[in-house]
C-alpha cells in the first residue's frame, strides 16, 4: 500500500515537473546546466543551493536539471499562498514555519540604559514583555540592526538578552532617549522537519535546501543558517551506515527577473560527510556546535567555487569587461564558460585589485564604458563598426526591412498575449513592493518578481487561451456553417494559439536583436570619425588586459594556459568547463558551429558577430540587475566581512 502511494506521488510530481518544464522554456531563453554528471544517481542527497535569487523559480530550475526527484524546504507563509501552496504539495515541499514569518510588532519602545555597566539588560517604555516575549524568544531591531535572544523577563518594562549588546549601530539605536521600535519573534522548535528530513533521507529520497534561509537581491551570498549542517549530520547520527551526500548548486543569472533571460546551474563535486563530524554531532553541547559549524563551512567554500562572488556591481562590471575583451575569449563561449571564465577573473580581481596595474586597468575601463553609454552601444557591437560607407547602408537597409517582416510576424501573438504581460508586470511589481516591506535583507525586492511572472503566465496562459477558444466556439455555433466547421474552428483555435504564441515570440526576440543592432550602423555612417576612435580604444583596452592576464594568471592559477583559461578535469574525457552535459569539447561544438555558418557577405555573425549568443557580454551576472544599488568597494568590502563573522559564528 505505501509502495502504490508513493508510486502514486512520483507520479503526479513527474507531471507537474513537466508543466513546469514547459513553463521554463517560455519563460527563459536558455538554462545551461553545468557538472550534472557529478550528481550520485541514487542514495540520500541534499542539494545545497544559493544565492536564492528567485522566490519560486529557483527549486524549479535545481528541480529540472538535478535528474533527481526532490523535495524541497519551502516558507510555511508561502504555503499559504493558494497557488504556490497547491504547486508546491505536488512536489513533496516540505513546509517552515520561519520565526521572522510569525514576528510581531512590540508594544512601547525599548532602550539600553546602560551599555557599559549593565550591556545585557533591556528597559522598555510603555512594553508589555511578560505577555509579548517568552524566553528563547528574540528581540528585532529595524532594519535589521541587531537580533537578541531573551534569556529571563524581569517586569513588563525589564528583560536580560542572552548577549552582550556590543554592536556600534545596535548601540546607537538602543541608546537614543525616546528609544527604539521592535519586533518580537518567537522561538521555533523544528524537530518535525528534522524528523521528515531524516526520514526522507533514510529511504534513499534527496532533499533540496537554500541556506540562505530566504530570497533576496543581493549581490553576495547571506549569512548560512546552521540548518543544512544539522539536517546531514542528524540523519546520520539517526541511522547509523547512512551516506549522506552534499551536492553544492550554483544559480547564476543573466538579468534573472526579465522574461526570455538566461540562466546557468551548476553543480560541484559531492561533500563527503566524515564519520568524525557526526560522533561530535551525537556528544551535543560544544562539540554539536563545533560539528555543525565546520560542516557548514565546508558548504560555504563549495558554494562559492560554483557561484559568482562580487563585492558589488562596479566590481562585476569590471570582471565582464575583462572577460569580454581578454583576446582568448574572443572564440564562442556558451554560458557555462562565460560563469567558469568570470568565476576565475574575481579570484585574479580580488587578489590583485589593489595592484596599481590593475587600478589603473579598471579606470580605463570604467572610462571605456562611459563611451560605450555615449554613443549608446555594447560592447560587442563595436569591433562591427570599421565597415566601408556603401556597405553599411545596404546593411542598414536590410536589417530594417528584416526589422519590418519579423514585426509583422510577431504581432498577432503580441496582441494575443498583451494582456498577459500587462497583468504579469502590474502584480510583479506589487509583489515586490510587499516583499521589499517585510524584509530586512532585500535591496529592491527584485527576487520575487520572476517568481510573479511565472506564476501569472501559468495561470493566465490557459486561462487566456481557453477565453479566446469559447468566444471561438460563440462566433462558430452563430454563424451557418456545417457542424464539422463549427466544431473544427474552437479546435483548431486551441491548438493553433500556443504555436502562433511561441512563433510570435521567437521572432519578437529576433526583431528585438536586430533592433538593437541598427544604432552601430547608423552612428557608423553617421559620425565615422568619432566610431573608429572608439574601436582603436577597445582594441588597446583589450591588448592592455591581455598582458595583464596573461602576466597574473600564471601567479594564481598554476594551470593556466593563455590559449585555454578552462580548467581540465582528470576525473572527465573532457575538461568540465568545457563542456554542459560531458558530450562535446568546445572545439567540436565551434567546429560544427564554423560548418553551419552562413557564408553570405551579409552573414551578421561575421559582421555584428550577431548571434544568440552576442548579447551575453552586455548581460549583468548573478541576479543584479542594472538598476542595482553601485556602492564603495571599501563599504561593501567591510559589509562582507561582517557577514563573514556573523557566519562562522552560527
Amino acid at each position: 500500500m505505501k509502495h502504490s502511494t508513493r508510486q502514486r506521488a512520483d507520479l503526479l510530481y513527474d507531471c507537474v515537473l513537466w508543466l513546469f518544464n514547459i513553463m521554463l522554456d517560455i519563460f527563459f531563453r536558455e538554462i545551461r546546466p553545468r557538472g550534472s554528471h557529478k550528481i550520485p544517481r541514487r542514495g540520500p542527497v541534499i542539494f545545497v543551493a544559493a544565492p536564492h535569487a528567485s522566490q519560486f523559480v529557483d527549486p524549479l530550475i535545481v528541480m529540472r536539471e538535478c535528474h533527481r526527484r526532490v523535495s524541497f524546504l519551502i516558507a510555511a507563509k508561502s504555503m499559504k499562498q493558494k497557488a504556490v501552496g497547491f504547486l508546491a504539495r505536488m512536489v513533496h515541499a516540505i513546509p517552515v514555519v520561519r520565526p521572522q514569518d510569525i514576528a510581531e510588532e512590540g508594544s512601547g519602545r525599548i532602550q539600553l540604559l546602560n551599555p557599559k555597566s549593565s550591556p545585557r539588560v533591556i528597559s522598555g517604555m510603555d512594553t508589555h514583555f511578560l505577555s509579548q516575549l517568552q524566553p528563547q524568544d528574540s528581540i528585532f531591531l529595524p532594519r535589521g540592526i541587531g537580533k537578541f535572544e531573551v534569556v529571563k523577563i524581569l517586569s513588563d518594562t525589564e528583560l536580560i538578552v542572552k548577549s552582550d549588546v556590543t554592536d556600534k549601530r545596535a548601540v546607537h539605536v538602543l541608546c537614543k532617549p525616546e528609544g527604539t521600535a521592535y519586533k518580537c519573534v518567537p522561538h521555533v522548535e523544528q524537530d518535525s522537519v528534522y524528523e521528515r528530513v531524516y526520514d526522507e533521507l533514510n529511504n534513499g529520497q534527496c532533499i533540496t535546501i537554500f541556506p540562505e534561509g530566504g530570497s533576496h537581491d543581493r549581490a553576495e551570498m547571506l549569512p548560512f543558517k546552521a540548518g543544512v549542517s544539522i539536517m546531514a549530520l542528524g540523519a546520520m547520527a539517526k541511522y547509523p551506515g547512512m551516506d549522506v551526500k552534499i551536492v553544492p548548486c550554483g544559480l547564476n543569472y543573466f538579468h534573472a527577473h526579465r522574461f526570455r533571460s538566461r540562466a546557468v546551474i551548476e553543480f560541484g563535486k559531492p561533500i563527503t560527510v566524515s564519520s568524525e563530524l557526526v560522533e561530535k554531532f551525537k556528544m551535543g553541547g560544544t562539540e554539536k556546535r563545533e560539528a555543525c559549524a565546520s560542516l557548514l563551512n565546508t558548504i560555504y567554500y563549495a558554494l562559492k567555487s560554483v557561484t559568482i562572488n562580487a563585492s558589488n556591481e562596479q566590481t562585476l562590471m569590471v570582471i565582464q569587461a575583462a572577460r569580454r575583451l581578454y583576446k582568448p575569449a574572443h572564440r564562442k563561449l556558451h554560458l557555462a564558460q562565460v560563469v567558469d571564465l568570470n568565476r576565475r577573473l574575481v579570484i585574479g580581481y580580488n587578489l590583485y585589485k589593489d595592484d596599481p596595474k590593475v587600478i589603473e586597468l579598471q579606470h580605463k575601463v570604467l572610462a571605456y564604458n562611459q563611451l560605450l553609454k555615449y554613443h549608446g552601444l555594447k560592447d560587442h557591437q563595436v569591433p562591427g563598426i570599421n565597415l566601408r560607407g556603401w556597405r553599411t547602408f545596404f546593411l542598414l537597409v536590410y536589417r530594417l526591412l528584416t526589422l519590418a517582416v519579423w514585426g509583422l510576424l510577431a504581432f498577432p501573438g503580441g496582441i494575443l498575449n498583451l494582456p498577459i504581460l500587462v497583468v504579469a508586470k502590474f502584480l510583479s511589481a506589487k509583489k515586490a513592493k510587499e516583499a521589499l516591506a517585510s524584509s530586512t535583507v532585500k535591496i529592491a525586492g527584485r527576487d520575487v518578481l520572476a517568481t510573479w511572472k511565472f506564476l501569472v503566465g501559468l495561470v493566465l496562459l490557459p486561462t487566456m487561451y481557453g477565453l479566446y477558444t469559447i468566444l471561438a466556439l460563440v462566433f462558430a455555433l452563430r454563424s451557418d456553417w456545417k457542424w464539422l466547421y463549427k466544431i473544427g474552428l474552437p479546435l483548431a483555435t486551441w491548438t493553433l494559439l500556443p504555436i502562433v504564441s511561441y512563433c510570435s515570440m521567437r521572432w519578437g526576440e529576433n526583431g528585438v536583436d536586430v533592433f538593437k543592432s541598427l544604432r552601430p550602423l547608423y552612428l557608423a555612417l553617421v559620425d565615422p570619425d568619432s566610431t573608429e576612435n572608439l574601436r582603436k580604444t577597445r582594441e588597446k583596452l583589450s591588448q592592455d588586459i591581455t598582458e595583464l592576464i596573461n602576466d597574473y594568471g600564471p601567479k594564481v592559477f598554476g594551470d593556466f594556459d593563455p590559449n585555454n583559461v578552462f580548467r581540465p578535469d582528470p576525473s572527465t574525457k573532457h575538461s568540465v568547463s568545457e563542456l554542459a552535459e560531458g558530450e562535446k569539447t568546445f572545439k567540436e561544438i565551434a567546429a560544427e558551429w564554423l560548418n553551419t555558418a552562413a557564408t553570405e557577405w551579409l552573414d551578421d555573425s561575421k559582421i555584428f558577430n550577431w548571434t544568440k549568443e552576442s548579447s551575453i557580454g552586455d548581460d549583468v551576472l548573478y541576479f543584479l540587475d542594472k538598476q542595482g544599488p553601485l556602492t564603495s568597494t571599501s563599504a561593501s568590502d567591510a559589509e562582507c566581512s561582517k557577514r563573514e563573522q556573523d557566519r562562522t559564528r552560527q
